[in-house]
């Protein structure tokens, strides 16, 4: 499988996303904004960072760039597609999936690790996990407060399209475990289809043993494998 990883301007996770899938043994390259998406991917990763330094809104200006276009319709024809933090924004932006990102409530950039708990162990993005395992990955965000309306919470999980929630070491789900006030501590979630999925921690952070964070993150990337 060969695996895209889009690059805007101000991305900064794209190294990271290519050497986490190559420790799995997945193939992963660099993809320029303005060069427009490969034809023959299996596979696409929107990184993290600070695209278009976050004017507008934090994934605006990216969600705006012709190679969304490319996504969205590699997307419909059922490749995986998945948002992480800078690159969750911008599949909210672009309508890959629902809600949005908004100002975390304590108003300031937040890095550290957080556990999250399995919601849906029967998605890509899920299957090396089983339902209610907790797993530690770090978050790096300052816009990375999920909110949505009310209904279409409501729909989300009644769908079971809720892939994490933020949690304690215990997988209880509490107020003081949600770093950033997101509704209903929603870590991740899916699009209409569960091949396509933003989620704001990185767990490309959490994939390589040697940086001393863990492996947790490896069960989501292996979607890819």
């Amino acid at each position: 499988m060969t695996v895209a990883v889009v690059q805007f301007g101000g991305s900064n996770c794209d190294r990271d996303a290519v050497r986490a899938l190559s420790h799995l043994g997945v193939d992963a390259e660099r993809v320029w904004h303005e060069d427009g998406l490969p034809s023959d991917v299996d596979g696409v990763i929107l990184p993290g960072g600070f695209s278009y330094g976050d004017y507008l809104r934090a994934g605006a200006m990216a969600a705006r760039s012709p190679i969304m276009d490319d996504v969205r319709a590699t997307a419909e024809a059922g490749t995986p597609v998945l948002g992480v933090c800078n690159g969750a924004q911008i599949g909210c932006e672009s309508a890959l999936t629902p809600g949005a990102f908004t100002t975390n409530a304590s108003a300031r950039f937040q890095c550290e690790p957080v556990h999250l708990r399995v919601e849906n162990a029967e998605t890509p993005w899920t299957a090396a996990y089983d339902e209610g395992d907790v797993i530690e990955v770090p978050i790096a965000h300052g816009e990375g407060r999920f909110e949505i309306s009310e209904s279409k919470y409501d729909d989300l999980v009644a769908d079971d399209r809720i892939l994490f929630r933020y949690c304690d070491s215990a997988g209880n789900i509490t107020d003081n475990a949600n770093p950033n006030g997101s509704r209903g501590n929603v870590a991740g979630i899916t699009g209409e289809s569960d091949h396509v999925a933003v989620l704001m921690p990185h767990p490309e952070r959490a994939t390589l043993p040697d940086l001393g964070r863990g492996t947790d993150g490896q069960g989501v990337l292996s979607a890819f494998a």
